[in-house]
């Protein structure tokens, strides 16, 4: 009879970690970045049906990178978590701090378990809040850890590089159009230092608007309001809404 081999649980910690930000890096980068209305979202996504970004609840926004299968499951999962809280407290108590809360638990018990492979998946909840001072963006690896953000994020892909370039651009009250033109221009950065172009139909955009009347902070941006943000030609998503498309 052979002896069982011996891994050691750092080691396996380490080699599952390791599995899960390879499988993450394979997908396309996305970014998020507050802005003096809201908080928007970007990332490159030629598809039109397989969403990167999704509303969880009014002003609760969901963006992740890796297996769509995966974070799909986690949305939701999500969404159900926040109607139930909602319905059985109050609107006001479904906040971004408690859905990264249960998204820990769950990341966390998946990534701890010899019993499955770990998820291969970056998630950010998002929260708009009344002023930009209480807005809300955490980020949440693979592994179930919590990171408070501010400003800006990015996941999934070249992330550390996207990011380092972010926070050397990103500033405190930009307009719609200048975060989501610096988001772009982040995105086109390739590994090597160079750039390339994304056209707005591969883009995937949505944003948080705390301007919106409506309780339903959440909006996609499509089309031809897209097309006059990225060419500068409205500040806001109100100056350049051409009709609500909400999720």
């Amino acid at each position: 009879m052979s002896t069982p081999f011996y891994v050691s649980p750092q080691q396996a910690m380490a080699d599952r970690a390791e599995y899960a930000r390879k499988g993450i890096a394979r997908g396309r980068s996305l970014v998020v970045l507050q802005y003096a209305d809201g908080i928007v979202f970007v990332g490159e996504n030629p598809s039109r049906a397989l969403h990167k970004f999704s509303e969880i609840y009014d002003r609760i926004g969901f963006a992740a990178a890796g297996k769509y299968n995966e974070y799909e499951n986690l949305r939701i999962g999500g969404v159900r978590y926040a109607d139930l809280r909602g319905y059985t407290y109050d609107r006001d108590d479904v906040t971004a701090r408690g859905l990264a809360n249960v998204y820990a638990q769950t990341l966390g018990t998946i990534f701890s378990s010899a019993a499955e492979k770990p998820y291969e998946v970056e998630l950010v909840v998002a929260e708009v809040g009344e002023t930009p001072e209480g807005d809300q963006i955490y980020r949440l690896p693979h592994d179930g850890s919590i990171v408070d953000e501010h400003g800006s994020v990015a996941v999934g892909g070249n992330a550390e590089q996207i990011s380092g370039y972010l926070d050397q651009r990103h500033r405190d009250g930009m307009t719609l159009a200048e975060a989501l033109r610096l988001a772009v221009q982040s995105l086109s950065r390739d590994t090597n230092g160079g750039e390339r172009e994304i056209p707005a139909e591969r883009l995937e955009v949505a944003v948080l608007d705390r301007t919106r009347p409506q309780q339903r902070k959440f909006k996609r941006i499509v089309g031809g309001q897209l097309s006059r943000l990225l060419e500068g030609g409205a500040g806001s998503a109100a100056e350049a809404e051409e009709g609500p498309e909400d999720e």
